[in-house]
């Protein structure tokens, strides 16, 4: 039961919050529609300052939907508009926080996989991916999330997923190569394995061919063999980044260095790449791998001291554990390098 003054004053306590929201939604959609390359350092700075009047969950929470509802369209987006909006959330990822881009990158894989799921006939897919590829782009997020990406999308192998792989390499595939081409290697192996094996599946294999000979450039790194591949508009746009970011720490060490499973299952086993996030769902490990975990190495004590630690009644193996080693150390060091162990 709550009192009729108490639930009053709740009342009026979720009208002001939603009025507040409502506010702070129109202020980051004005500076969200004025987004361009040439006032880009005034409308980050102007967000940062967003960022310090309110508090951090309302401001990703805004920022998400907007950019969500601006780049998530039907229609293919231009790709200069996408790498803009991009480039906002990546310096504000560098300025205000990581779990800035860490909050933005979570609803566009889950929403990424979603949509792969339920075969939506628009470009949402490409949209979501061209994101995902740009966050890589102004290191928001580490490689490691491409390569789950193109490996799920190389299981399924359907036409859409042929598309999808296609339009990634385009867009990153040269970086991928620098990160990690051993994986890249592999991934394109897969590739070659899978195309052989579902030759008959596709009545149109020019396609397959396409990406195949797409991968193959990639790993001679023969740029001209990629029609429409133009790094200019990144590179200028990480050099706009690099005077914008404050902080030396704008390299790799503020990427975050996330598997695909790991942001899908983010609410059943928290988020560890958010420093301090708070969590309150089941536990992460199950009760009977902690028990197992309980058991620990007393090493190889004599039969007397264990005796001895049952006539002092060391009932638990942890005490029996602490009493084996302070009773078999040769000095203080040695029984604080066992106890630690």
């Amino acid at each position: 039961y709550v009192p009729p003054h108490i639930r009053k004053a709740q009342e009026t306590l979720d009208d002001k919050k939603r009025q507040e929201l409502g506010r702070l939604k129109k202020m980051v959609n004005g500076l969200i529609n004025r987004l361009s390359e040439p006032n880009l350092s005034s409308i980050s700075g102007q967000m940062e300052e967003l960022y310090m009047a309110n508090s951090r969950k309302d401001m990703n929470d805004t920022l998400t939907d907007i950019l969500m509802s601006a780049c998530v369209t039907a229609v293919t987006m231009p790709a200069r508009l996408m790498m803009e909006h991009v480039l906002l959330v990546s310096i504000l990822h560098h300025n205000v926080g990581i779990e800035v881009g860490a909050h933005f990158l979570e609803a566009v894989v889950k929403k990424f996989d979603e949509l792969c799921k339920s075969d939506a006939e628009g470009k949402e897919c490409e949209n979501l991916l061209a994101l995902i590829a740009h966050l890589y782009n102004f290191h928001v997020v580490h490689c490691l999330l491409i390569f789950d990406i193109l490996k799920k999308l190389v299981s399924t192998f359907t036409e859409k997923e042929i598309e999808l792989i296609l339009f990634l390499l385009k867009n990153v595939g040269f970086s991928l190569r620098k990160d990690d081409a051993l994986a890249l290697k592999e991934l394109i192996t897969e590739a070659q394995r899978k195309a052989s094996t579902a030759e008959k599946k596709f009545q149109d294999q020019t396609r397959v061919r396409f990406m195949l000979e797409t991968m193959l450039a990639l790993r001679n790194n023969d740029m001209r063999k990629i029609p429409g591949y133009d790094p200019e508009p990144v590179e200028r746009l990480r050099k706009l980044q690099r005077a914008l970011v404050h902080s030396s720490g704008s390299g790799k060490d503020t990427q975050l260095r996330v598997s695909l499973e790991s942001l899908l299952s983010a609410d059943q086993v928290g988020r560890w790449w958010i420093v301090g996030s708070s969590w309150s769902g089941a536990p992460m490990i199950s009760d009977t791998k902690s028990q197992a975990q309980q058991k620990l190495h007393i090493g190889k004590v004599s039969s007397k001291i264990m005796e001895l630690a049952r006539k002092l009644r060391m009932n638990t193996d942890i005490r029996r554990s602490i009493f084996c080693v302070l009773m078999t150390s040769e000095d203080f060091m040695d029984a604080f390098e066992k106890l630690l162990k």
